[in-house]
């Protein structure tokens, strides 16, 4: 039987908000991993990103898990994760090493650092399409097609509740989750719309410019800016890029930062480098996530603090981009340090999880 929804139909998105919303909503555990569409017809399984490509190459155990735990004919809509050694919280470094060229290394993985699904919409069921239906129904059909399955894969936890919503949004980040994200009960499954709502964590930190990398457009213009954070050792560990700036901000950035380009080999990010597992900018120079990308850098004296905004740390560093607020001329760069930053409440993933026993728990 050929499944009714598409391979090519794209994810439904969710628009950000500042805080959670009340009334007719789901609320569930923002995932922090790949989105995936899983797709079974019989006995083959296709398990494609957000953007259209295969990925069962790379998580080959959870292909087996699809063969093992979802209905015959089902395409369903969820997160790949992957859970950290000690079972406490998400390791989003781990699951990007899963993306490895290498068929040797990506079966060593799957044995080593095996991934989980975790299953939170339904598009078909039994060769009919429910992308039609309300979100209630098609959790009801979710809870009756993945609830019971176990092994690596997962039902997303909801609440209806806003006040419930509200403690995980602050309890479950301890784990390594993203967020929280609302749906509407009674809403039809809309691909590539923003038709549901995602509150995000946002924190600020000081850091110090210590570098940039120019523009695509020209070398006269910023791309971004290389920022960093002292550890409780001294060394200046760089954690994150800041680069969204309107093109004639580029140019005038450019410009005022010139005064400080310095090819000193005492710069903390020089080619001599600094303690041995700090990370840097000439770490990622080769790194084979970024291709043919020009990663190269104008090292600049730790001199500017910038104040930026952002959603949480993975490890030492931002996990995504953060954004721009203000220049900070009263901090001392020397100040910036890994102790300003709010520590997440930590949190225990299992906790957060929903057992196949657990179905019909908040």
């Amino acid at each position: 039987m050929e499944l009714p929804v598409p391979k090519t139909i794209s994810p439904m998105l969710a628009k950000p908000a500042a805080g959670i919303p009340e009334g007719d909503y789901a609320y569930e555990p923002k995932w922090d991993g790949f989105r995936a569409m899983v797709y079974r017809e019989g006995g083959n399984v296709e398990i494609l990103s957000r953007n259209g490509r295969s990925l069962n190459r790379y998580f080959p155990e959870l292909s087996e898990a699809f063969l093992h735990g979802l209905p015959e004919e089902c395409v369903v809509d969820g997160e790949i994760i992957l859970i950290s050694r000690d079972g406490s919280r998400l390791d989003f470094d781990a699951l990007q090493q899963r993306i490895h060229p290498a068929g040797s290394r990506v079966s060593l993985l799957a044995d080593q650092t095996p991934a989980s699904f975790v299953a939170f919409d339904l598009l078909a069921l039994d060769g009919t399409d429910v992308t039609g239906e309300p979100f209630r129904r098609r959790r009801e059909n979710l809870v009756s097609a993945v609830g019971k399955a176990g092994g690596r894969l997962h039902l997303t936890r909801q609440t209806l509740d806003a006040g419930t919503a509200r403690e995980w949004f602050r309890r479950f980040e301890g784990a390594g989750l993203d967020g929280v994200v609302a749906k509407p009960l009674e809403g039809r499954y809309e691909p590539g719309k923003r038709a549901m709502t995602k509150v995000k964590h946002r924190r600020t930190a000081d850091c110090v410019v210590a570098g940039y990398r120019v523009h695509k457009s020209g070398a006269d213009r910023i791309g971004s800016l290389l920022l960093g954070l002292y550890d409780a050792a001294g060394n200046l560990a760089n954690v994150g890029v800041l680069g969204a700036f309107p093109m004639a901000r580029r140019a005038e950035l450019f410009d005022e930062l010139q005064p400080l380009v310095t090819w000193d080999p005492a710069h903390p990010w020089s080619t001599a480098g600094p303690e041995p597992g700090t990370r840097t900018p000439r770490s990622s120079e080769g790194s084979r996530w970024t291709g043919s990308k020009d990663l190269s850098f104008t090292p600049l004296r730790p001199e500017r603090v910038v104040e930026v905004a952002y959603d949480h740390m993975e490890g030492h560093r931002f996990r995504h981009p953060p954004s721009f607020l203000r220049w900070r001329p009263d901090r001392d760069p020397a100040s910036c340090g890994y102790g300003q930053l709010e520590e997440p409440v930590r949190y225990e993933l299992g906790d957060v999880l929903l057992e196949p026993a657990q179905t019909g728990k908040p």
